[in-house]
């Protein structure tokens, strides 16, 4: 599945040699990944095709005259297209080629060198564990430190992960994303240092039926609280990831919600205005497709990122007697709801590769990925829009993008 990459702004510089060319500020999951070049982009692209030829999406021509505003546009959303598309392949993914220079631009973005440095990893029970790592260590790398270092078997690390959390006042954490693969978590720290995030280790997966696939590591039943695992699954959303108090748009605009989401569905508890609540639950199987959509203004500046304005919202389309409304959540944590619900379809389709062997399915963000033999031949469903197909909102500044994941 496409990743949430997104290219909002871009901005002219001045060479040394007093030319001028264009910096694209690229944003995974809401929050500044790198700045980039079109010739640096230009460059990874042609290293990537001696390798992986025709499987790469079309990159972006190169214009011998100078760029109107409509080209200028038109190369961004290109640019950012080829960056959601060319993260579809998982073996480009692996791929030193692919994470050396997505690795390279970070560091350099924040003008940070590799060099060794301590990390503090918060773990679910509140303890805080310092791990010695290089700045230019990947998130998978960094999370195989840290579960050497608690202890938790690496045949398990695929049901684990590292999250950007944000620590607020009272002690309220929220987690604001996961940290991909290829991310630096030294680096990603720098991009959300003006939300006092810190990196948090957290179990990744939404069927709570894997909870028996960790019981003989004792680590892993640490970290996920093994004294209470047996009541806890009698309770109604044991194993759900509940978000923070938002916004929706049912049953009328402006209804506040709380969302829990996991085991196939997605429980709303809705605020009507005269106070009284209302639960509604949509099963996965009854949603079409989703977007995320930026909403706010950004403030970019010469420095390293600090504020993004992330008025965010999730709007899903759902099955409801023969039609197919859409229901519209305002949250900053669209881009967490949005990674769950692709969680939950990639665990459905392990489950039904498990049930008929004749299957082939590779499924995502798994340690060891398992194939197996499929009678119809399976494809990517989900899109993006393309910036000009972006649904405008009416009293908003702008709209920076729509992310979709269409037909699933």
């Amino acid at each position: 599945m496409k990743m949430h990459f997104c290219i909002p702004v871009s901005q002219q510089r001045l060479d040394p040699l007093g030319g001028r060319y264009v910096l694209y500020s690229v944003y995974l999951d809401g929050y500044l990944f790198c700045r980039v070049r079109y010739s640096q982009l230009r460059r990874w692209n042609e290293q990537l095709r001696r390798v992986f030829g025709n499987c790469l999406p079309p990159f972006p021509p190169k214009y011998y005259l100078a760029m109107t505003t409509s080209m200028a546009d038109e190369r961004r959303d290109q640019l950012e297209q080829y960056l959601q598309n060319v993260t579809v392949d998982p073996n480009m993914l692996r791929s030193d080629i692919f994470i050396d220079f997505l690795k390279f631009v970070q560091l350099d973005t924040f003008s940070i060198t590799t060099k060794t440095a301590s990390l503090d990893i918060f773990l679910p029970d509140g303890r805080n564990i310092p791990v010695e790592i290089l700045t230019s260590d990947t998130a998978e790398r960094v999370l195989e430190v840290v579960s050497h270092r608690i202890g938790l078997s690496q045949e398990l690390l695929g049901y684990f992960g590292l999250f950007l959390i944000r620590f607020c006042k009272e002690g309220k954490q929220s987690v604001m994303k996961k940290l991909v693969d290829f991310e630096l978590p030294y680096v990603s720290l720098r991009s959300a240092e003006a939300e006092n995030c810190r990196v948090g280790l957290r179990k990744w997966y939404m069927d709570p039926s894997l909870d028996s696939v960790l019981t003989d590591c004792p680590a892993a039943l640490q970290l996920i609280y093994m004294q209470f695992l047996e009541l806890s699954r009698e309770v109604r959303h044991y194993g759900y990831w509940r978000l923070d108090p938002c916004t929706c748009d049912y049953p009328q605009p402006g209804c506040g919600a709380v969302l829990s989401v996991g085991k196939d569905e997605i429980s709303c508890c809705i605020t009507l205005p005269d106070n009284q609540t209302q639960e509604v639950i949509f099963q996965m199987n009854r949603v079409k497709r989703w977007q995320v959509t930026f909403l706010g203004t950004l403030l970019d500046t010469d420095g390293p990122q600090r504020t993004l304005n992330q008025n965010l919202e999730l709007r899903f389309q759902f099955s409801e007697e023969n039609h197919w409304p859409w229901f519209v959540i305002y949250t900053k944590q669209a881009f967490l709801l949005s990674s769950c619900l692709k969680k939950m379809i990639s665990e459905k389709m392990v489950k039904l590769a498990a049930e008929n062997p004749e299957m082939q399915i590779e499924v995502p963000e798994q340690g060891n990925r398992k194939k197996h033999r499929v009678q119809q031949s399976q494809k990517d469903v989900s899109r993006f829009l393309p910036r000009k197909n972006k649904i405008e909102m009416a009293n908003v500044d702008c709209v920076f993008g729509t992310i979709e994941e269409e037909d699933l």
